[in-house]
């Protein structure tokens, strides 16, 4: 995913049209190598763009649930998860990793290894460095109550 806002700063700040949107990069030799690509709909000045732009092969993750607790007389439940994230490039990367935590609106990450962000009623998202060659391990236990 590429992610900017249509802003000044950003070198555009202006209204884009619906169309094509091509990410090049310099590879080592100052060469353009072309990166991907997607459609954009029409996008107001100063809005946030968000464009998919494919997957990438050499980074990978598997999510485990390793813990639920229910009490519904206590009316709460607790539920904890590992999400372990491998990366096989000789650069680092940043990883943005989405929970969507459905189970009931009223929520709250006790505990976990990284800071987050709540995105919304239901999302939590996590942004994490990961340096060459390295596994990273993301936790965390949310509270649910009702």
């Amino acid at each position: 995913m590429q992610e900017f806002k249509n802003s000044n700063d950003n070198h555009l700040g202006m209204p884009l049209p619906k169309g094509r949107v091509r990410f090049y990069r310099r590879d080592d030799d100052g060469q353009l190598e072309f990166t991907g690509e997607n459609e954009i709909d029409h996008t107001p000045k100063d809005e946030l763009i968000r464009i998919y732009t494919g997957n990438a092969f050499d980074v990978t993750g598997e999510r485990h649930r390793m813990d639920y607790k229910l009490d519904n007389q206590a009316r709460w439940v607790d539920e904890s998860f590992k999400i372990e994230v491998r990366k096989h490039k000789t650069t680092p990367v940043e990883v943005r990793i989405v929970e969507h935590l459905y189970r009931w609106t009223n929520w709250d990450i006790s505990k976990s290894s990284d800071p987050f962000k709540k995105v919304d009623s239901q999302t939590a998202a996590f942004t994490v460095q990961i340096p060459p060659d390295v596994e990273k391990v993301l936790t965390y236990q949310v509270h649910y109550s009702w």
